[in-house]
Parts: C-alpha cells; sequence; structure tokens
C-alpha cells in the first residue's frame, strides 16, 4: 500500500478497488481496512469482478504486491494476480508490481521455480463448522500463482522501478551503491 499511500501524498487523485482475496479475505479484512483508515477512497469488490470494472473503463492501472519474484522477473502471489494480469493486458492497462526487496529471489530464475503451496480444502469447502460444498468433491486450493513477467508493466520496490530486463533490472538493485 506504500505506493498508494506516496501517490495521494503527492497530490494524486486516487481511488482504489480491493479485491476481497479469498479464502482468508485479506483484501476486506486488511487492504480496505487500512485503506480507510488512511481516508483513501477505496471500494470493496469480488475476486472476479475486476474484469468487469476494466471492460467499463473504470480502472486505470493495477498495482499488486508479490510473495516472491523470481530472477527473471515472474511474480507469485495470491491466487488470482495471473488472472487479473491477463485482464489488464487485455484492456491495456499498466499491470504494476509493489514489492520490497525482501521478496525478489535471484537464486530462482524464473516463476516454474517457486514452490506454490496447497491449502486445505476445509479453506474453500466450510464456512468455519459449516459445510457448503458437496462432501468428499475434489478441490484444488493452491494459495498463489504466478504471473508471468511478459505481463509485468514495472517492479516497484524501495529501491527503485525495474522496467523491461528484469533479470538485469533486478540484479542492479542489489549491487553496491544502488
Amino acid at each position: 500500500l506504500g505506493v498508494i499511500r506516496a501517490a495521494v501524498e503527492t497530490g494524486k487523485k486516487v481511488a482504489v478497488f480491493a479485491d476481497e482475496t479469498r479464502p482468508f479475505l485479506q483484501g476486506s479484512r486488511l487492504t480496505a481496512w487500512e485503506l480507510q483508515r488512511d481516508q483513501i477512497p477505496v471500494t470493496l469488490i469480488c475476486d472476479n469482478m475486476a474484469g468487469y470494472l476494466m471492460s467499463q473503463g473504470e480502472i486505470d492501472c493495477v498495482i499488486v504486491g508479490a510473495d516472491r519474484i523470481a530472477a527473471n522477473g515472474d511474480v507469485a502471489n495470491k491466487i488470482g494476480t495471473y488472472t487479473v494480469a491477463v485482464l489488464a493486458r487485455e484492456h491495456g492497462l499498466p499491470f504494476y508490481v509493489a514489492a520490497p526487496l525482501s521478496t525478489i529471489d535471484l537464486s530462482l530464475p524464473d516463476g516454474g521455480h517457486i514452490p506454490i503451496e496447497e491449502r486445505d480444502r476445509s479453506e474453500i469447502t466450510h464456512d468455519g463448522k459449516k459445510q457448503l460444498a458437496p462432501e468428499g468433491i475434489a478441490v484444488r486450493n493452491p494459495a498463489f500463482d504466478v504471473t508471468p513477467a511478459r505481463l509485468v508493466s514495472a517492479i516497484i520496490t524501495e529501491r527503485g522501478v525495474v522496467r523491461g530486463d528484469y533479470e538485469k533490472g533486478l540484479k542492479a538493485l542489489f549491487e553496491d551503491g544502488a
């Protein structure tokens, strides 16, 4: 959220659509709460709604975080991030990743080397103790997906912004004097 706060501090008019971020609702419980606390206009949306808003011209750019960034600029983030990146590309919108240097792992050549955690089935079959899905239903519940670097317009860190040649640019962020 630092990038959004910085934009507001420089006088830019900002309004945010925050995805709910299932299954743990981090967007509802954390992102929307922090933005509202900071008096930044925020509208909470369901995870599957971003494409509709893009098609209606209501979104100017997409900014997401990252849990891990590979040396080539592939980005692992909460499940659904890849889908939003594809939608942004389809609608001609820039797709930015804002993340601290600590998320960049130059030892991983690309996103194919980022381990993707498969979460417990009950996170999507139950609401607390209440069962929502049919008993015995097959479930896939990966916590993250990988967005290919080709869909990323820029990676924004506390040391600077990297565009284009991510391998070279990300490595430069860690060099002395950067």
